[in-house]
């Protein structure tokens, strides 16, 4: 396969990006080659300055391997927010309501497969022998793929004797979190149930 095509199908594999605005992507770096060096370069620090936090599993830049959110020692201890991806992490944070921990399960069951093996319900299953929180919520978004995989996470964890909670139906159905704004966030953690 040619270069042009390579690339081409890479950018395809982004979420939201069809083919033609794939090739337009890669016509675009053909006429600014300072962007595209600019490109080359953060992808390769990408891969040697960026870690996944053990505690959380957010990605995040830094010299510690647990993230600031989770070496704050403000936040609410007795608080975790279960979320699918890193942006719905940022998504609660511009919120700025929500003040507990965070767990990023890495995505969502598609209904189509129904099969998971890249989400981490392995290490979910760590939470059962912690009993510091007083209440887990279940922020996924309000679709199917959603609801499927919060109930999942529901017999992961079994009985905890914790509060489990889900985001208030604020949000409208099929909706993504890290496109809700601030105010529609505060409504579904208020609401939540």
């Amino acid at each position: 396969m040619d270069p042009l095509s390579t690339l081409s199908s890479i950018f395809e594999r982004f979420p939201g990006i069809g083919p033609r605005q794939a090739f337009r992507f890669v016509q675009f770096l053909l006429r600014h080659p300072a962007v595209r060096r600019e490109l080359a370069d953060a992808l390769s620090r990408l891969g040697s300055s960026v870690h996944q936090c053990p505690q959380c599993r957010r990605f995040h830049a830094g010299a510690h391997a647990l993230c600031n959110l989770c070496t704050n020692p403000v936040r609410d201890d007795t608080t975790l927010a279960i979320v699918a991806h890193d942006a719905d992490v940022l998504a609660l944070e511009r919120s700025g309501t929500f003040r507990g921990r965070y767990f990023v399960l890495g995505g969502l069951i598609s209904l189509s497969s129904e099969r998971a093996p890249h989400l981490a319900f392995d290490e979910l299953k760590r939470l059962q022998n912690e009993k510091r929180f007083a209440e887990i919520i279940l922020a996924f978004p309000v679709n199917p793929e959603g609801d499927t995989t919060a109930l999942k996470v529901r017999e992961v964890l079994g009985e905890l004797g914790v509060r489990l909670t889900m985001l208030g139906r604020g949000l409208s159905t099929g909706s993504e979190l890290e496109y809700a704004d601030p105010e529609t966030l505060k409504t579904a953690l208020e609401n939540r149930r």
